[in-house]
């Protein structure tokens, strides 16, 4: 049996658990008394008093950042990167404003991250009412744009709690051309999805009409990345690059045409879809996508006891398989043959 987490000292942690049953509901309470054993840890640990404000600054922020984006978790958002020095008669803040425009009539939400550029035409044609800016307080630059205010206009010190927020908060990515920040969250994407450690989501680079910003920067990932067997080919199916920006409204709505969600359950992944797919188109899957497969077949199945326990999309159509957490490419791959079926 795993140790429980506490301070080793009966009164403290009596003391500790009652506080943290009295601000809690009995689904929370356990973790409330964790999170409350780590804070009376951290005051008898640390003696350097930057690493107790870095803590508590870290702690309000991401607490404040949940607060706003609690009412709006129901709805899907995009979060758009790209420049904040571009103008606003460029091509790139025409295209980002098209996309944002055309984007937002399909459902989404907008979040960026409350500059100018880019970010300001995302915001712009997005609107007030279904955009959101996550600003960061830097000395010298990025001020807010016009186009968010209210509670829907975040200021964050940390840039690891803002990246934190941006992916947590959004279901899929816009990368438009930028500087060393565009390509720091541009990696930071690909990182997590590549390795797994976000959820499957929709990832596209969006190029003018006439530029080739990112197709030159496709080039130096396969010369340098690819050839050097420093990526597999199945990576490249993470993301899309277009310079149409029709394209890359469509790629990024169409991930969620039937895919909904996935949820990992001990050794099975469970993909949730919004409508049923056949028992017939259910096995050419396995078929096709064997070499992703530990052990088994891809199969329909019912809410697993977690799920059923957490309430979790349980009106949805679930395929579960044992995949071998590794081939994250192919399972976007999968995902989009679902979406075709």
């Amino acid at each position: 049996m795993e140790k429980r987490y506490c301070l080793g000292k009966p009164q403290d942690d009596r003391q500790i658990e009652l506080l943290a049953q009295k601000f809690s509901t009995p689904e929370t309470s356990d973790y409330l008394r964790q999170m409350f054993t780590t804070i009376v840890k951290l005051s008898c640990e640390l003696k350097d008093m930057g690493d107790i404000k870095l803590i508590n600054s870290t702690l309000k922020e991401l607490r404040y950042a949940f607060k706003v984006f609690a009412p709006y978790r129901n709805k899907r958002k995009i979060v758009m990167f790209g420049s904040h020095k571009v103008s606003d008669r460029s091509g790139e803040y025409k295209s980002a404003e098209e996309f944002s425009r055309k984007i937002s009539l399909r459902g989404f939400m907008v979040i960026t991250g409350g500059g100018g550029g880019i970010m300001e035409a995302g915001n712009k044609a997005a609107g007030p009412g279904n955009s959101f800016a996550v600003n960061i307080k830097l000395p010298t630059e990025q001020v807010p744009n016009a186009y968010v205010r209210g509670e829907k206009l975040i200021t964050l010190k940390y840039f690891f709690t803002r990246k934190l927020i941006f992916l947590k908060e959004s279901d899929a990515t816009a990368l438009f051309p930028g500087g060393f920040g565009t390509h720091d969250e541009a990696f930071e994407v690909l990182t997590l999805l590549q390795t797994g450690k976000t959820n499957p989501r929709p990832l596209v680079f969006v190029d003018t009409k006439l530029g080739g910003y990112w197709k030159d920067w496709f080039s130096f990932i396969k010369k340098h990345m690819l050839a050097k067997k420093l990526l597999y080919n199945n990576d490249l199916s993470l993301f899309k690059i277009t310079s149409n920006v029709n394209e890359a409204v469509a790629f990024v709505s169409d991930f969620y045409r039937n895919y909904h969600s996935l949820r990992y359950v001990g050794e099975r992944t469970i993909l949730r879809l919004n409508n049923e797919v056949s028992e017939k188109q259910i096995e050419s899957l396995s078929d096709k996508y064997r070499d992703i497969l530990v052990c088994g077949n891809i199969e329909a199945c019912k809410p697993t006891t977690e799920e059923l326990r957490d309430k979790d999309s349980l009106d949805l159509f679930r395929l579960g398989f044992n995949f071998n957490r590794f081939s994250y490419g192919r399972l976007h791959s999968l995902i989009h043959d679902i979406n075709k079926l």
